[in-house]
């Protein structure tokens, strides 16, 4: 399961070099391009927004996400869907969907909309790891389908259509991100698409590490950097960004491996040989240390966004409606909790700095960053792995959904307090994966920690190794 497997001095040696990157100064101090620094995230998201964010993501609003996994790839011809059954989806017969689901009621702001109806059981998934896209009726699932609204062009990321026949509801925690086996030139192909054509990079230009351009020898990605200082703030944060996302999902991944796969269940958890691939400088020639930096700078901007928009959700017309006047009042409660957390952090993103310039310019410049990410969504409809495509869809229209916030801030600071507003508005689609989004980032320094956590325990144990090892061999000459 883990692949080519180093002995058990290796490891030992192995964590005791990782275990010092994650400890050292190349993972400590400020971030670049912002004024914070790797340890207030790490106290600040592991003690007050994760533990808090965990439990929202979890209630019946933020758990169904709606999202059409059969869109063909617009780019290159369609290679057909993974085989791997933990890449597999479920998909749950239309008849078994509640009719409060289906009922398509757009009054989006009444407290008492659409009907409630009870959720009838679908089948489940019977593969190990498939997408299940079933509904349980031990809860009730009550929607109010969101109003659409005509503000494309504010848009970073294309919305699903949710009446669309293809797009289907998702219990996401019927099916957690992890590792599902998908990899090789199909996945390469969707993030070196990514990386190539979508973030502002010349093709003279080589990013170092891409598995599918040709060996540059020792070249250890400086040329690539010195290129990037000279770029301007905005396509440096955009390249960081993406790098961010990638970091993140790639946590996620070493975080919930498929461990042992015996007769009875299989075992997911960490691990640490997967996780060194990624992230060890030695294995990665120092970019393990910029990929996770550039997580941290990720986290900041999705924060940043949190903080922003607040007011939006403050008014109290806004209901998360389920159809569980209890459930909701707890949920949006929930919510303000972890938006007031964001709030108080005093070392925001300062997103005033972007898009800055001369009027004309700046204008052109964050409309070419709009349709750049964009193009990033409609990627995800290239990857073949379906659970993959779920999880990539989300934390990218997530990622989209915070961008379209901080760059709306006039709008929201016009908000009206009792009545929708035209100038700014979020679909229920928005929401949910902007909060599962941010979950995923801050699930990710939090498993950092916990990496950290199970590196020291190796270094230790392998001491111990090392140290019985050579008391017997000195007995013994």
């Amino acid at each position: 399961m883990y692949g080519n497997r180093c002995s058990f001095g290796e490891a030992s040696l192995f964590a005791l070099g990782l275990f010092g990157l994650l400890h050292s100064k190349q993972l400590t101090g400020d971030l670049d391009d912002c004024f914070c620094d790797i340890e207030s995230i790490d106290v600040f998201n592991n003690f007050k927004i994760d533990p808090h964010i965990r439990k929202l993501v979890e209630r019946d609003f933020f758990r169904y996400y709606k999202v059409n996994l059969k869109r063909p790839c617009p780019f290159w011809p369609d290679e057909g869907q993974c085989s791997i059954k933990d890449c597999h989806v479920e998909p749950c017969p239309e008849s078994k969907v509640p009719v409060g689901i289906k009922s398509g009621n757009y009054n989006k702001f009444s407290q008492a909309a659409g009907s409630i109806s009870d959720a009838r059981e679908c089948e489940q998934a019977h593969e190990l790891g498939a997408v299940n896209s079933t509904l349980s009726n031990q809860t009730k699932e009550a929607f109010a389908d969101w109003a659409h609204h005509d503000d494309a062009q504010d848009h970073f990321c294309g919305l699903d259509d949710e009446m669309s026949p293809d797009a289907e509801y998702v219990d996401l925690l019927l099916n957690p991100e992890r590792y599902t086996g998908y990899k090789g030139p199909s996945a390469w192909r969707v993030w070196n698409s990514i990386y190539e054509e979508n973030c502002f990079k010349p093709r003279s230009v080589y990013r170092p590490l891409n598995p599918l351009a040709p060996s540059r020898g020792d070249d250890d990605g400086e040329g690539f950097y010195k290129w990037m200082e000279g770029l301007c703030l905005e396509k440096r944060v955009f390249y960081r960004l993406i790098s961010g996302l990638h970091s993140s999902i790639n946590i996620h991944l070493c975080a919930e491996y498929l461990l042992d796969e015996g007769w009875g269940k299989s075992v997911w958890g960490p691990n640490l040989h997967e996780f060194r691939q990624r992230f060890d400088p030695a294995e990665t020639k120092g970019e393990g240390t910029r990929r996770l930096k550039n997580l941290y700078f990720l986290y900041l901007i999705e924060l940043r966004a949190l903080s922003k928009v607040t007011p939006y959700f403050e008014r109290s017309f806004i209901n998360l409606y389920t159809g569980n006047s209890q459930e909701d009042s707890s949920t949006k409660e929930l919510l303000l909790q972890v938006l007031n957390e964001t709030k108080a952090f005093p070392m925001h993103f300062d997103e005033s700095s972007m898009f800055a310039g001369h009027k004309i310019e700046s204008k052109t410049l964050k409309e070419e960053f709009r349709l750049h990410f964009k193009n990033i969504s409609r990627i995800m409809d290239c990857v073949g792995c379906s659970k993959c495509r779920l999880w990539g869809t989300l934390q990218t229209q997530g990622l989209g959904t915070a961008l379209r916030i901080l760059f709306s801030e006039k709008e929201i600071k016009k908000l009206p307090e009792n009545s929708p507003s035209k100038g700014f508005q979020l679909t229920r689609q928005e929401i949910v994966a902007l909060l599962n989004g941010f979950a995923r980032l801050s699930t990710s320094i939090k498993e950092l920690h916990n990496f950290r956590t199970l590196l020291k325990d190796q270094s230790f144990t392998g001491f111990q190794h090392v140290s019985v090892s050579m008391k017997n061999s000195s007995s013994t000459l």
